[in-house]
């Protein structure tokens, strides 16, 4: 693992890429690591994303303002060029797998950091095992 770029990245995250395929499959899959506390900055994907939660607890804010826990086993649709972000939460650490495909040769758009008011946020969802 290495760790994640800090101008999308809030606190100690890690990453390893697991693969990333050439045309004309194109998905990109990556594990991901969040220390407690850290998190994503807004970003969104242009042809969507599926997050797989390993272990521990996250958060996911969602741009119409919901932020939702999730926890080891829930499976996540991100839509197409949705805004958001995801990180632990500030007590227990989160891994994930991220898998999404590359539109033009590029899998995310990245945006501002996620405030510490929109992280400290109390959760209005939970993300339900489908």
């Amino acid at each position: 693992m290495r760790r994640a770029n800090p101008n999308w990245f809030t606190g100690r995250v890690w990453q390893t890429s697991v693969c990333a395929t050439t045309d004309p499959s194109r998905v990109r899959a990556t594990q991901i690591s969040f220390e407690p506390g850290s998190r994503s900055a807004w970003h969104s994907h242009p042809l969507g994303q599926i997050l797989f939660v390993q272990s521990g607890m996250g958060l996911i804010g969602h741009q119409d303002g919901r932020t939702c826990l999730i926890r080891a086993g829930d499976s996540v649709w991100i839509s197409p060029g949705e805004k958001h972000w995801q990180g632990a939460t500030p007590d227990a650490s989160l891994e994930l797998f991220e898998i999404q495909k590359a539109e033009s040769g590029y899998v995310t758009t990245w945006m501002s950091y996620v405030s510490d008011e929109e992280y400290l946020a109390k959760p209005t969802c939970i993300t339900e095992l489908e």
